[in-house]
């Protein structure tokens, strides 16, 4: 099966709850799923900080990263942690911090699909 990377660039409700399900729906189709938090999202590789966060109808963020990190791969975005004060020690257990040419290296690998949030 083919591979998903997705890259999440808001903390905007809405547009998280939709790449979040999308990423969950994959890897329970049997997917890879490789989820990219870049921007203000990094801070949704930080403790805490989905649990803080609703929508109607959506399952709760803090379950929908949980799902990720338990099936696919989370990655933070070297330089938005930078800009942010976020290093390693600030992040949830398994989260990657890698830049943009991991992110390239990735979706330009064959059967790889890459959807931006």
């Amino acid at each position: 099966m083919a591979t998903l990377v997705l890259k999440l660039t808001t903390v905007e409700p809405e547009k998280m709850s939709q790449a979040l399900n999308v990423c969950a729906t994959a890897l329970a189709s049997g997917a890879a799923v490789s989820l990219w938090l870049t921007g203000d999202a990094v801070r949704l590789a930080t403790p805490g900080f989905a649990a803080g966060i609703e929508l109607d109808q959506s399952a709760p963020f803090d379950q929908l990263i949980d799902a990720v990190r338990a099936g696919g791969r989370l990655t933070a975005c070297t330089q938005c942690l930078g800009r942010r004060g976020l290093g390693q020690e600030d992040l949830l257990p398994g989260v990657e911090i890698r830049g943009a040419s991991g992110f390239v290296e990735e979706i330009l690998q064959p059967a790889v699909q890459a959807l931006v949030y």
